[in-house]
């Protein structure tokens, strides 16, 4: 990664519709998702949904990967390629998505029961998601990438789960992974400091055991070394006016699965239309 590209308001506003395309598409799966679904269907209705929003699928190709989606279900971590496989009560599945709009990127990840799920896998979510939010307060201005770790993992060890070291968040803007790397390890005051203009992913990867992953023999998939669970939630974060501001959210999914949640309010400048 070459240094920190600043976005000027009006590449943080082409980003934000990027960003928003990808929010619009989790949303629309969340309303597919049940058991008996496969992921390569699921796939193909990403493909299809991003291509009608007059953009282009950020993972497909990328690197070489061969789909609109990673598709990760249970102990996958990230990355798993999506397949026939149907998806069956009790499991969990992170869905990683991008879109590539106006030259700019958007990138972002939810993990979706499936049916009923066990209560210590619902807390397993719970937190992971509530971590993100952690990691997002965070990112102020004059704070330090170490921060922003230290709040994640502060807030995910202190529940016993494992924080993933060896995959990170990362910068955004006209290529998928720009500088800085953002880890969701950390201790405070160290690293870049966060300037305004900065865009990141912020995406805690989180087990429920051990923090160590293997990768499968497909190059792509990662697991957890202990096969228990993990769960990956991920916000396109912008800093403006020193305060970190979303550019995507979670509301599509939360209005296809009935739930009510404020969670994003406090890094809204604006209210959210839908």
């Amino acid at each position: 990664m070459s240094g920190i590209i600043l976005k000027t308001r009006e590449e943080i506003e082409l980003m934000r519709e990027s960003a928003l395309i990808v929010s619009k598409t989790l949303g629309m799966l969340a309303s597919e998702i049940k058991p008996g679904v496969t992921t390569l269907a699921l796939d193909a209705l990403a493909y299809d949904f991003i291509k009608d929003q007059n953009a282009e699928p950020g993972f497909l190709g990328l690197y070489d990967f061969p789909n609109t989606l990673c598709m990760s279900p249970n102990s996958q971590v990230v990355h798993g390629i999506p397949n026939d496989n149907p998806l069956e009560e009790g499991d969990i599945i992170s869905i990683d998505c991008g879109a590539l709009k106006n030259g700019f990127f958007g990138d972002h990840a939810y993990t979706f029961a499936v049916g009923e799920i066990a209560p210590e896998t619902e807390k397993l979510l719970r937190i992971t998601k509530e971590s993100l939010y952690e990691g997002i307060k965070a990112f102020q201005l004059n704070n330090r990438i170490g921060d922003l770790g230290y709040a994640i993992q502060h807030y995910c060890e202190k529940e016993g789960y494992g924080v993933v070291r060896e995959l990170v968040g990362h910068g955004l803007g006209e290529t998928m992974h720009e500088a800085p790397e953002v880890p969701n390890y950390g201790k405070r005051g160290r690293g870049k400091k966060f300037l305004n203009g900065i865009v990141l992913a912020i995406e805690p990867m989180i087990n429920m055991g051990t923090h160590r992953i293997k990768q499968l023999k497909d190059g792509w998939t990662i697991l957890t070394a202990d096969g228990k669970p993990s769960a990956h939630f991920e916000h396109n974060v912008a800093l403006i006016d020193g305060k970190p501001e979303l550019l995507s959210t979670f509301e599509y999914v939360y209005q296809a699965l009935g739930i009510q949640s404020e969670e994003e309010i406090p890094f809204r400048s604006l209210p959210l239309v839908l």
